[in-house]
């Protein structure tokens, strides 16, 4: 076990890094699963360091990318791999090789080999994603070898190859041209049958192919940790868990991922809401009613008494920036807040880029984790005479069109990076909204760091109002938890 102390230590500090809390003791209970496994079976490895280390499903994709690299698969040289395989420098010698290698990629495929698209992957990493500039120090590019390859065209071919086996695919009228028996084939070449079976197995074939693509990575990801260690690499090439990705560098995959996390995350953050209103309504210790208590117990108060109070529900407006830079954070924020409706008296739901418009009924309305996009763009109008942010011309008009929704009850939550593109910020303005609401909070997706600079104001309108980062979704839960308003 002493040599593998450094490497799970490693792991554990990686994991911690990444946002998974591995304590000492759960690192203990990792040791204890070592020793009793083994090394032999990686399989069995990976799931009972997981039993030992994690505690949420969000956070598995993580771990096996640091897993990989912390214990790979192999070092060195693949088993089944040529020593001298080189990356083909002349462009032409380099798509003929890709064309081979898709090739070989189809019938795998089309065999569902799983050890032949292991060695692929790693054959693929080595001839197509080699780095030119870092053939001295090993680097290898996934992106580089997947564009090379493009996967994706395998799939008609591993699909002909199927229907040649024999596979019961309904098909098209044709001429039978380029296969047996009058199978009918479209542009390209793709096979136009239209039966269930070919459209089962053209969604298993895309799913193994994005499994191919994800093997790609792996390798090229244990290939530069080898070179430069899984140290460094894990700390610049393993994505983190969608919940820590900062909403303004969120793509497509982490929005939909953070999508799906919104039901059962509002499940937990109302509950916790609940919990913190009956507390409130507890009030304080009623210093009176518990000294007269006392008396029955011979002057020790056992029984404290509270000053009763009447909960009240808060009212909710939010005045969301819903220009290019941060719609997705003011998206998911919205779909979090639709979700938690229920947990405020009332619920009024405000965009904007350079003029405001209403979309709390668009919103309320909508099913739970919907996608709004198109929504908003459809239906809602928040842009005049250009579609860059402008928070002065905002404010002013919210404050001429839509100040009778903020009152000495309601919370006023702002969303967005408070950069104005050089226009006039209207402090005034925002002071009017602050002295009619109860209380107005403003989540920055920025880092403080970049509060002031360049266009931004940031540091201005926080003289106004309390300026909170919300980079990604744990700040965002952080501030629920602990500051909403109950």
């Amino acid at each position: 076990m002493s040599t593998l102390e450094p490497r799970l230590v490693g792991f554990a500090t990686a994991l911690r890094r990444h946002g998974v809390v591995a304590g000492t003791s759960d690192l203990v209970d990792a040791g204890a699963v070592i020793q009793v496994l083994g090394m032999a079976d990686r399989g069995r490895l990976r799931e009972g360091l997981a039993a030992a280390l994690l505690r949420r499903s969000g956070q598995r994709q993580v771990y096996d990318d640091l897993f990989d690299l912390w214990f790979p698969a192999a070092l060195g040289t693949r088993t089944g791999l040529d020593a001298d395989l080189t990356t083909p420098r002349d462009p032409a010698d380099r798509r003929a090789r890709a064309a081979a290698l898709r090739d070989e990629l189809a019938a795998a495929l089309a065999a569902a080999d799983e050890l032949a698209l292991d060695t692929l992957a790693a054959r693929v990493v080595a001839e197509l994603g080699a780095l030119p500039n870092d053939a001295t120090t090993g680097g290898f590019s996934s992106a580089q070898a997947l564009d090379a390859l493009s996967p994706e065209v395998a799939i008609a071919a591993a699909l002909a190859r199927l229907q040649d086996a024999g596979l019961d695919v309904a098909g098209g009228s044709g001429d039978g041209s380029g296969g047996s028996g009058g199978r009918g084939t479209g542009a390209g070449g793709i096979p136009t049958g239209r039966g269930f079976a070919d459209r089962f197995t053209r969604d298993e074939l895309r799913a193994a192919v994005a499994e191919f693509r994800r093997r790609v990575e792996r390798e090229s990801r244990r290939r530069n940790a080898e070179a430069r260690g899984a140290e460094r690499i894990s700390r610049h090439a393993v994505r983190p868990p969608a919940e820590q990705t900062p909403f303004l560098l969120a793509g497509t995959t982490e929005v939909e991922e953070l999508r799906r996390t919104i039901a059962p995350l509002a499940k937990k953050l109302a509950s916790r809401l609940a919990a913190r209103r009956r507390r409130a309504a507890r009030g304080e210790i009623d210093l009176r009613r518990t000294l007269r208590r006392s008396m029955s117990t011979g002057g020790v108060p056992m029984r404290p008494a509270l000053k009763s109070r009447s909960p009240h529900r808060p009212d909710l407006v939010l005045l969301c920036d819903m220009s290019s830079s941060v719609a997705g954070f003011s998206r998911f924020t919205i779909l979090l807040m639709q979700a938690l409706a229920g947990q405020f008296r009332r619920v009024r739901i405000f965009g904007f880029v350079n003029v405001v418009d209403e979309l709390t009924e668009t919103v309320l309305s909508a099913p739970p984790g919907a996608d709004l996009t198109g929504v908003f763009s459809d239906t809602a109008r928040m842009t005049r005479w250009h579609r860059s942010s402008d928070y002065g011309s905002t404010f002013a008009d919210f404050v001429d069109r839509y100040l009778d929704a903020v009152g000495p009850r309601s919370t006023v939550l702002i969303l967005g990076d408070a950069r104005t593109n050089n226009t006039e910020p209207r402090l005034d303005a925002l002071a009017e909204i602050v002295a009619r609401a109860k209380r107005v909070d403003w989540l920055n997706p920025e880092s403080p760091s970049q509060w002031g600079a360049g266009d931004s104001v940031a540091h201005l309108y926080g003289q106004t109002v309390d300026m909170h980062e919300c980079a990604n979704a744990v700040q965002l839960r952080q501030f629920v938890m602990r500051l909403m308003p109950v």
